[in-house]
This record gives C-alpha cells, structure tokens and sequence, in this order.
C-alpha cells in the first residue's frame, strides 16, 4: 500500500500545483488518481475523493499564502511549494483527512506517518485544520487526533496539540472521545509549547514559547512564560 500511497502523493502535488511544477496531461493524472483510489477503497469512494480534490486543491493554496505572507524570507510561491515542510506534510494531511471522511481504512494514517518521517511534523488525518494554516520550520509539531484549528492559524516548531488524559471503558481500553485542543481563529502558537486537553484558545490570541498551557484562553489573550531567574555566575567550578 505505501507505494500505492506515494504514488497518490505524487499524482495530488502535480494535479494541485500544475503552475509550479508543471503537468503534461492533467486528464491523465486525474485517472490515475482515481484509479490508486480504488484500488485503496472502491469506485464509489473514488469518485466521492474526486470530487473533494478541487476543494483540497483550494486549500492547499491557501496555505501557501499563509506561509509567504507570514515569512519575510520567502521571495516567491515556488519556494514555499518546493522547499517548506509545512506544504509537503499539509498536502499529506488534506488528502488524508478527505480519505478518513470517506471511512477508507488505514491508508489516512500511513499518509501521514510518511510525512511524519520525512518532515518531523506529526498531523493525525482526524485533525480538522481550517484554511490558511502555518507552520514556521515545523520539526517535532504535533496535533492530535482530535485537534480542531481554525482559519489563519500559525505554529512554530515544537508545538504539541495534545491530550491530557484518557477516559477507559469497563475493559480498561481507552476511549475515542474528544481529548485535544481547539484553536479558535488566528490563533499564533510560539515554539515548544504544549497545549493539552479539550481547551479552547480564543481568537486572536497569542501564545508565547515553552509554555504549559492546561485551561481554556479567551480572545484576544496573550501568554506568556514566567521571567527567567537570574543568578549570580559560578565560582569555583559550582553547577545549578
């Protein structure tokens, strides 16, 4: 199934981006999309994924813009297309999730752990990620299964969307209930926090670096880390 996957992968990157890469024959590539598909599912949830791919394609370009207008050493669209983790591991991440809403087993989250390897960023495809959404070098990013992020969100590397705790049934097998953060709209999220539970982030609010955040923020919040302690310098070799 992986190599039926990357192949998806590579057909979805050229059919969404003909204007940076280049596409001979989209008619063809569609086809062929459509037939990895169905060899992944069946015909009626390969012409149901066709059917969401203008709609994959448009949020993909939504994406592109967020990150060129939100780095200033972007010089151009091709670079982002080419060149940032954030486009590679959200082009697995859409295609994914549109996979898991069509109840397709297995192949959602493979596409994903790919582009976990390659890139370091961990998207769970039951994420639902809004339109124009960021991530600022990416490596070691984490957003879990039951994550909800609004439009023109942006987060930096190291951020963890996770769950705090678990709830078991009788057997003692957790369960699948909603666990994870939800980040309201243009919500920024600085390196190396960790955002645990159902909490919700309010629009518009900011979140500095290396914070603990375990309780719901209002909009228009902004957090941050308590000060650094600052001590005398060491003598005579002493350590903390």
């Amino acid at each position: 199934m992986e190599e039926l996957l990357t192949r998806l992968i590579a057909l979805m990157r050229r059919t969404v981006f003909p204007e940076y890469l280049g596409q001979e024959d989209r008619a063809l590539d569609l086809m062929r999309i459509r037939n990895v598909v169905r060899n992944i599912s069946d015909d009626k949830k390969a012409d149901a994924f066709m059917e969401r791919i203008p709609e994959i394609s448009r949020l993909l370009h939504t994406d592109v813009e967020a990150i060129a207008e939100n780095d200033p050493a972007v010089e151009d669209r091709t670079e982002v297309v080419l060149c940032y983790p954030s486009i590679r591991v959200m082009l697995h991440y859409r295609t994914a999730h549109e996979l898991l809403l069509l109840e397709i087993p297995v192949a959602p989250r493979l596409l994903t752990e790919m582009a976990h390897s390659a890139t370091g960023i961990d998207i769970h495809p039951g994420a639902q990620i809004g339109e124009y959404f960021a991530i600022d070098h990416g490596t070691g990013v984490v957003i879990g299964a039951t994550s909800i992020i609004g439009n023109h969100v942006m987060l930096y590397q190291g951020v963890t969307l996770g769950a705090k705790n678990f709830k078991y049934d009788s057997d003692g097998r957790p369960i699948d209930l909603p666990r994870h953060p939800v980040l309201e709209d243009n919500v920024t999220v600085y390196a190396n926090t960790t955002i645990l539970g159902r909490v919700t982030i309010g629009h518009d609010t900011v979140v500095g670096g290396n914070v603990w955040l375990t309780h719901d923020v209002p909009p228009r919040s902004r957090i941050l880390q308590s000060r650094a302690t600052e001590q005398p310098l060491f003598a005579d070799g002493a350590g903390i």
